[in-house]
């Protein structure tokens, strides 16, 4: 859900070899660009609306939720209906418990004209109890935010492997949360 020009789905594939995958996106032009990448690939890759996607319920082993929410204005309906097509989600999303993240959203212009937002664990969380769903696993990583400068990249990569062995500071200075949950 949220594939764009295919660059993470194809990724999937290729380390994984799936049975089957279907990438989806709102964005009709992203969409036809995933098609041409994935050349060979048995990729399926579909224009369709997160919150209602055209397939029948129980349609996946698996959703992935791709970095999406943060787009959104209502992410909520994302998760419900994400749980409605699979019985195990992923959700990849910014950590919105990063204050350095959330400065970012509030000064960059890129983040400001597109309505960039993130949302904290503890909130996402919420989201998928509140669809029938429970958390199995959750992760922090990494430090390095998009469209950060090189210099500071390089600088903030140095310091990485440490902030993320610490759980503490793993929770408010990790770049990104990943959430693995199971439909009740």
């Amino acid at each position: 859900m949220g594939c764009g020009d295919g660059f993470y789905t194809i990724g999937y594939w290729d380390r994984g070899q799936p049975r089957a995958l279907t990438g989806v996106d709102a964005a009709a032009a992203a969409v036809r660009v995933a098609r041409e990448k994935s050349e060979t690939r048995t990729i399926r890759f579909e224009v369709a609306d997160v919150h209602a996607l055209p397939f029948p319920n129980n349609s996946f082993d698996l959703a992935l939720i791709q970095s999406t929410l943060h787009h959104d204005n209502d992410p909520a309906s994302i998760i419900r209906e994400a749980f409605r097509v699979a019985p195990v989600i992923v959700i990849h999303e910014p950590n919105g418990n990063n204050p350095g993240l959330k400065v970012i959203e509030k000064v960059s212009r890129y983040h400001r004209e597109h309505g960039e937002k993130s949302y904290s664990s503890r909130q996402i969380v919420r989201w998928v109890e509140e669809a029938g769903g429970e958390v199995q696993w959750r992760r922090y990583a990494g430090f390095v935010p998009m469209f950060c400068p090189d210099w500071l990249a390089r600088a903030m990569k140095t310091v990485e492997p440490l902030l993320e062995s610490v759980p503490g500071l793993r929770a408010l200075g990790c770049a990104v949360l990943v959430l693995v949950a199971k439909r009740k």
